[in-house]
């Protein structure tokens, strides 16, 4: 079983971690964490906010009343401002610490407080002292016609203000309670509350990482296994623990490569099969096309004094002999590709030297147009790169028509080699399957005599290399491009394309 360690790979960018599913699920954990967090103690600081208030006020308020109950008794009719400052002290010695202000309506210069320097009728708020003085209908539901009311105001911090009329005819008293350790205690509860927040986000964000490292460390391996999968390594098995989802994905994936590996194993047999079958064929034509060349060539030299009713029949023979010879020749060479036994033979030579070669070895100095200057040199095997010339070139000079212009050039370190026609190019539908074997779907040109092999083979020889050709339409006909390295040996042997 493939060991599934990888050597280290490139690290991610910044932008593909934070898209990653570990950094998602620990932010899902940590906004679901935040959300209740905030809401809970949000909704417990305003419970206890709301109940801290309302208990701190309603004891200030009910003593209130009840010492002013008290002690309104002794109060004379038309009381002096010094008796109302005394009711204002007395009132206010009730031991909740807050301070009284008691206003009476015929002394309005009167200030009458407990702690007159800090406190008096004019800090108490306008809406409350209208409320305080407007008397309600007396009823079966109202027996008073005045109440106590109170309002909660910021002077130089938090304070409760609470005020009634004693009597129809009497003072008006007011009470200035500080809510300043409420407000601390409100304080303290909400850092409390926030520091709780802080340690179930750290919390959510622990159990996260744990939870990812657990559903992302089953996910790992399986990519890692999918990808040594795709890279070949047919038999790439994940260990199954437990029986969860994850487990069962882990024997899907199994069960999966088993039968890839088998059918790759039954398609490579298959492939193997043909290979030698063709090889073997090849090979086994190869000897009766030797003796039958030798007999055409003999009838070839005979044909003209042989008989005219034989005479074309002689010259069919011998033309399919040598046909079905380069047949059989591009078969074995095909066949040599396929078993990545084809060799390089490589020397440097002159691009020029060996383009004029192949030109004038098959008579072609009167159809091809060389536009190529001395002093390109190239490593190359130069068997193999005659083929391709002369693919390229008989290529054109068939299905295109002449004149066929051949440009060599070098760029940097590549040298490039162009051979356009002038024919009526390539149908658009057709240049993707020019180097496909044995296709010869050519509906814009003359019909094709050859075996489908030859531009498959040129294109091979060229990867040999190290190179590669391209197919195109230019201004005037097919363009085909021959790119191929200058200084770097080519390796020594390639298979071919399928």
């Amino acid at each position: 079983m493939t060991d599934l360690k990888t050597p280290p790979r490139p690290r991610p960018g910044r932008g593909r971690r934070l898209r990653s599913l570990r950094v998602r699920l620990i932010a899902v954990f940590a906004v679901v964490a935040l959300t209740t967090a905030v809401s809970a103690s949000g909704i417990a600081y305003w419970l206890n906010r709301d109940a801290v208030l309302k208990r701190a006020q309603d004891t200030a308020l009910n003593d209130f009343r009840n010492s002013l109950s008290r002690n309104v008794s002794a109060l004379p009719l038309d009381p002096s401002c010094n008796q109302l400052a005394y009711l204002a002290s007395q009132v206010a010695s009730s031991g909740l610490s807050y301070a009284v202000v008691v206003v009476a309506p015929g002394l309005p210069d009167c200030v009458a407080s407990s702690d007159p320097s800090r406190f008096t009728a004019a800090q108490v708020p306008a809406s409350l002292r209208g409320t305080v003085d407007t008397p309600r209908e007396v009823g079966p539901g109202n027996p008073f016609a005045y109440h106590l009311y109170w309002q909660r105001v910021n002077l130089d911090g938090p304070y409760l203000v609470g005020g009634t009329r004693v009597v129809p005819t009497g003072p008006t008293a007011y009470m200035f309670k500080s809510l300043e350790n409420e407000r601390a205690d409100l304080n303290t509860l909400g850092w409390s509350l926030a520091i709780a927040t802080l340690l179930a986000l750290i919390g959510s964000a622990l159990i996260a990482q744990a939870a990812a490292a657990t559903v992302l460390r089953p996910v790992k391996r399986l990519g890692e296994a999918a990808r040594q999968l795709g890279e070949g390594h047919l038999d790439t098995r994940l260990e199954v623990e437990g029986a969860d989802e994850l487990a069962e994905l882990a024997r899907t994936f199994n069960r999966t490569a088993e039968s890839l590996a088998g059918q790759v194993a039954e398609l490579s047999a298959r492939e193997a099969q043909s290979r030698r079958f063709v090889a073997d064929m090849s090979h086994e034509l190869r000897t009766p096309l030797t003796a039958m060349t030798a007999v055409t060539d003999i009838l070839e030299d005979e044909a003209e004094s042989l008989d005219p009713m034989i005479e074309p029949a002689v010259r069919l023979v011998v033309s399919e002999t040598r046909r079905l010879s380069d047949l059989v020749e591009n078969l074995m060479e095909v066949t040599r590709f396929d078993a990545g036994t084809a060799k390089l033979v490589a020397d440097e030579v002159d691009i020029a030297d060996l383009i004029m070669s192949c030109i004038d070895g098959r008579a072609w100095y009167d159809a091809v147009e060389l536009d190529a200057p001395r002093g390109v040199l190239a490593v190359v095997d130069p068997r193999r790169l005659d083929v391709v010339f002369a693919n390229l070139i008989g290529n054109a000079l068939k299905h295109g028509g002449s004149p066929v212009r051949v440009k060599v050039r070098q760029i940097d370190e590549t040298v490039v080699v162009e051979v356009s026609d002038s024919g009526p190019g390539i149908p658009e539908d057709v240049l993707p399957h020019v180097f496909d074997r044995f296709y010869k779907a050519d509906k814009g040109r003359a019909r094709s005599e050859g075996s489908g092999l030859g531009l498959s083979i040129a294109m091979a020889n060229a990867q040999i290399h190290g190179g590669s050709i391209t197919a195109a339409n230019g201004p005037t006909g097919a363009v085909f491009t021959l790119t191929l390295p200058v200084d770097q040996p080519a390796p020594t042997s390639q298979e071919g394309p399928k």
